[in-house]
């Protein structure tokens, strides 16, 4: 996707916010929403302005790095529950990234690659001093997560925007229906999330991805 002067405008008050927190420590930011709601992109925005402002350093790192086995991912059931539950270590992404982080100053951002299904090699990344780690994926402000980030931006887009978006990444023809029974495991998953965790509300920032080149975000409570 093309950043057009729109949305650029708009990622640079986000930016604005995020880089004056803290400022001189290490700070852990998670990028939430659905599936295909853009959390991945706006990531990577992010931290190409980032660079280009020169001033604050940021580490990409994305909950998809810890995924489960399948075999386990499939044990914990096919339906939303499942999803929900057993999809992710958390105790590996504690470990790995935010007890690290806060320990040394160095993560590892990945231990597990699921599309081959298979761990990877540990790499481990040197944090800089008032280094920005921003973190992508779904379900992160569930109970096992939702104290350890300094702050949090919603990426909002409704079902009917994101199910289609995130299913064109994907070869061939899907049902753009959220409520087609192809989508249950996943939409009924991230439904489960919003019941439980309510994390639009409890997020530091709302970013509306919606409409993708005219991003509108929001400061929670003003």
């Amino acid at each position: 996707m093309r950043t057009t002067e729109s949305r650029s405008a708009v990622l640079a008050q986000l930016w604005d916010e995020i880089e004056s927190l803290r400022p001189d420590e290490r700070i852990l930011v998670a990028i939430d929403g659905f599936d295909g709601a853009g959390k991945t992109h706006l990531s990577r925005e992010l931290s190409e302005h980032a660079r280009r402002r020169a001033r604050r350093p940021t580490v990409g790192v994305s909950i998809d790095g810890f995924h489960r086995p399948k075999v386990d991912r499939v044990a914990a059931g096919t339906g939303p529950e499942g999803f929900y539950s057993g999809s992710y270590r958390y105790d590996a992404f504690r470990a790995c990234v935010v007890d690290a982080l806060r320990a040394h100053g160095s993560i590892t951002p990945a231990v597990w690659d699921v599309g081959r299904d298979e761990p990877v090699d540990p790499v481990r990344i040197a944090v800089p001093p008032t280094g920005v780690v921003l973190v992508d994926g779904i379900f992160l402000q569930r109970p096992e997560l939702a104290a350890v980030w300094d702050a949090t931006v919603w990426v909002h887009a409704p079902f009917e925007v994101s199910v289609p978006r995130g299913n064109a990444r994907f070869p061939g023809s899907h049902d753009p229906d959220p409520e087609a029974p192809s989508h249950r495991r996943y939409v009924g998953g991230q439904r489960m999330y919003l019941a439980e965790a309510r994390p639009q509300e409890r997020a530091t920032w709302v970013w509306d991805n919606t409409v993708l080149d005219r991003p509108t975000f929001r400061r929670n409570g003003g």
